[in-house]
């Protein structure tokens, strides 16, 4: 009974395995299922394999992302920027920063790299074109191409020199001269030349010296000078100094234009030339320049010289970096009339002049002139400096400032603002911080009392003596001058620097930033109205050169002793 079971259940076993064979069995008519691989990023090449930085490669391979943001590219480990994408094929820029190393696409979650290492090269080193003398003809100079300034190098009346973006300039030191005059290299746009520098916040046209990296200092060149038809108060048969040639005659253009100046950085100008008594070219000089003229967006380093100095004339400019100059940052004389909106000027405490180093210098007449002199008209028509500047910052010491500076064996310092010799100048919603004098009145207090001089919305901080009158005017005049409540000045003791709130790498000599804390009272306490309601100016709220807006990022460089700029 038993065996008949057990065969019964092997029965009933093979039966239901038999059922299952038969339900799996493949219907014939049913097709195939295909399974399909999981797609795989891929990298075929990369071409070419050796590109510098800025240039453009293609990578070939397989699963890209055809929408560019999609893909992320590494080159050397530097992030690139994808100029456009296929599902095969990609093209990326060059990385600034990358090195030589693997590539790496990661597209829809997966990451491949290339075969082999790509090198990051060195571009080729650009031609130097030399010019020197006089050109009688339109020239324009490409970015392609370094132009090395030999001697005192002139456009002349009726031609115009442009100057493409990115394009750099280099000037030549006395001993290459070629009329054996041992002039500087520099570059000088006379009365009814012009002169089209335009740059780009990502593409400056820089003028810098001709030596090489490391070995570059103050005053290797000449510098930048525009010459205009606007007045001057000189007589017309004064000659234009340092070494200049020509007269300055007896124009009344006041809306002259001897130009653009746009995205401009100016290294290394201010040598000595060989004149009697020897003088030096400031990185950028404006002997009478109309207000047709547009300039804004310039750097000025390491001047053996002054920053900026204008010459009469009536240009108006905006947004200027004075860094690390040796002598003055705004140097103003002739009659100058303009104006000048957001400049900043930041010192190097161990550097300054041995005739004494200001932030403002403003005179007028002659320099045989020690006082203030009877007004005169004089044949242009003008008898006064009476510029306007706005929202300039000029920062010296962070520490307590001294008078004589010994560190380098150079000059001292003096002034933050030093105002003679009848100068009518208007000076608004701005900074001195670190000077030893704050602001130096220096003549008979005429302009004072006349109202010619307007000092309002300024603040003087860090400074061993706030106000100082000279000549004709006693200290007390001039303090009462500058402390009288409808003016808003203000002077910020030492103890109290803190209550400026300034930026804490404000006076960083190697990565400044001089956008104010956000609660800083220097935002949204500045004077308005007056001479600032000229279309000119922008309506601003802030003393300083700065609010929020950081208008020197991305054009300016403070590091041009390391920067290769044969390439």
């Amino acid at each position: 009974m038993k065996t008949v079971k057990h065969l019964l259940t092997m029965l009933l076993l093979l039966s239901g395995l038999a059922a299952v064979i038969v339900a799996c069995k493949k219907n014939p008519d049913e097709p195939t299922p295909v399974i399909k691989p999981t797609p795989k990023t891929t990298i075929a090449s990369v071409d070419p394999a050796t590109a510098p930085v800025g240039s453009t490669i293609a990578i070939t391979g397989t699963n890209f992302s055809t929408d560019p943001g999609s893909n992320t590219i590494t080159i050397g480990g530097v992030t690139a920027t994808v100029v456009s994408a296929t599902d095969t094929r990609l093209v990326v820029v060059v990385p600034a920063g990358a090195t030589s190393g693997p590539v790496s696409v990661t597209a829809g979650g997966q990451t491949a790299q290339a075969p082999g290492t790509f090198t990051v090269s060195l571009p080729a080193v650009k031609p130097v074109k030399e010019v020197s003398g006089t050109t009688f003809a339109n020239l324009n100079w490409k970015k392609d191409t370094i132009y090395l300034l030999r001697g005192l190098v002139y456009i002349p009346a009726n031609y115009t020199l442009t100057i493409e973006a990115g394009t750099i300039i280099k000037g030549a030191g006395p001993e290459r001269d070629p009329t054996s005059t041992n002039h500087a290299g520099a570059l000088i746009i006379e009365k009814r030349g012009k002169l089209i520098a335009q740059g780009t916040a990502t593409q400056p046209i820089v003028f810098t010296s001709a030596k090489a990296v490391g070995q570059r200092n103050y005053g290797d060149w000449g510098g930048l000078v525009l010459i205009g038809k606007a007045p001057v108060n000189q007589l017309g048969t004064t000659l234009y100094p340092n070494g200049i040639r020509g007269t300055v005659e007896t124009y009344g253009e006041p809306l002259d234009n001897s130009g653009t100046l746009q995205y401009v950085r100016i290294e290394y100008a201010g040598a000595v030339q060989p004149t009697t008594p020897v003088t030096r070219l400031s990185g950028l000089s404006l002997y009478g320049v109309g207000s047709g003229t547009v300039i804004d967006h310039i750097q000025v380093s390491y001047s053996g010289s002054d920053g900026f100095s204008w010459f009469g004339g009536s240009a108006n400019l905006k947004n200027l970096f004075s860094y690390r100059s040796f002598d003055d940052d705004w140097s103003v004389d002739w009659g100058y009339v303009g104006n000048v909106q957001f400049g900043v000027a930041l010192r190097d405490p161990d550097v300054a002049d041995q005739s004494g180093s200001n932030g403002f210098e403003v005179e007028n007449f002659t320099p045989t002139e020690t006082a203030d002199v009877t007004a005169v008209v004089l044949v242009n028509g003008l008898t006064q400096n009476a510029p306007v500047f706005a929202n300039v910052s000029n920062f010296a010491f962070n520490t307590t400032p001294t008078a004589n500076n010994t560190a380098k064996g150079t000059g001292g310092y003096q002034s933050g603002i030093y105002l003679r010799r009848n100068s009518a100048i208007s000076i608004y919603n701005s900074i001195v911080y670190g000077y030893p004098v704050g602001l130096t009145l220096d003549g008979s207090g005429a302009g004072l009392t006349s109202g010619t001089i307007d000092l309002k919305g300024v603040v003087v901080a860090n400074v061993l003596t706030p106000v100082v009158g000279v000549g004709g005017i006693s200290a007390d005049q001039a303090t009462a001058y500058f402390t009288v409540a409808g003016r808003s000045n203000q002077i910020v003791q030492t103890s109290d620097m803190a209550s400026l709130l300034l930026n804490g790498a404000n006076f960083s000599l190697t990565a400044p930033n001089f956008l104010p804390q956000v609660l800083s009272p220097l935002l949204g306490s500045g004077t308005t109205g007056g001479k600032l309601t000229n279309s000119f100016f922008t309506q601003v709220a802030y003393r300083g050169a700065f609010g929020s807006d950081n208008w020197t990022s991305g054009w300016i460089n403070i590091d041009p002793q390391n920067k290769d700029y044969d390439r």
